[in-house]
């Protein structure tokens, strides 16, 4: 008789707890975009990338981000949607700020980075090319693009999920980037 009522109410928990996790989702409250990273206050994850194939540019490693003052360290791909979105917001940082602003090109075919980069303009200092995505996991990325604040020590100061639109410039990225030193 006991194993029956659990087994009945087995349901109804597993029913109970989805819709709590449900509930919680959609709290107007909680922002999705703010996800915590291990990487903030850390230093930027041990990397080194090679260029992408076909480029003649420089890859990107660990090293290039010390004591350089602060960098955007930009995870992007030639596939992802929003970051051709952000693509302009990113460049005119770059031009119009002269924010120091470098790549990592996430699990792309190396012709589609290129063409990319050809149609939208090549606002970056220099890109590594990512294309197993390993360092991209070392980053903790959940997806692109993210944009990390990264001093001039290498230690990672900020973390930012998604596109970077023209109001969190101004919000986000630039007073981070002044806690970096900048």
């Amino acid at each position: 008789m006991k194993l029956r009522i659990l087994l009945g109410a087995l349901p109804l928990a597993v029913f109970l707890a989805a819709a709590g996790f449900f509930l919680w989702g959609l709290d107007p409250e909680r922002d999705p975009s703010e996800i915590p990273s291990a990487l903030v206050g850390a230093p930027a994850p041990a990397f080194e990338l090679g260029p992408i194939p076909g480029s003649g540019g420089q890859g990107l490693a660990t090293v290039d981000l010390v004591g350089q003052g602060p960098t955007l360290v930009n995870v992007w791909a030639s596939w992802c949607v929003p970051c051709r979105a952000e693509h302009e917001v990113l460049t005119q940082l770059a031009e119009e700020r002269g924010v120091r602003l470098v790549g990592i090109d996430y699990k792309d075919k190396p012709d589609d980075a290129l063409a990319y980069l050809a149609e939208l303009g090549d606002p970056y200092e220099r890109i590594g090319a990512d294309r197993e995505g390993r360092v991209g996991i070392d980053w903790g990325i959940s997806g692109v693009p993210e944009t990390f604040v990264v001093d001039g020590e290498g230690q990672v100061v900020y973390r930012h999920v998604g596109p970077i639109a023209p109001a969190q410039v101004e919000e986000d990225i630039l007073p981070a980037l002044e806690r970096a030193g900048r």
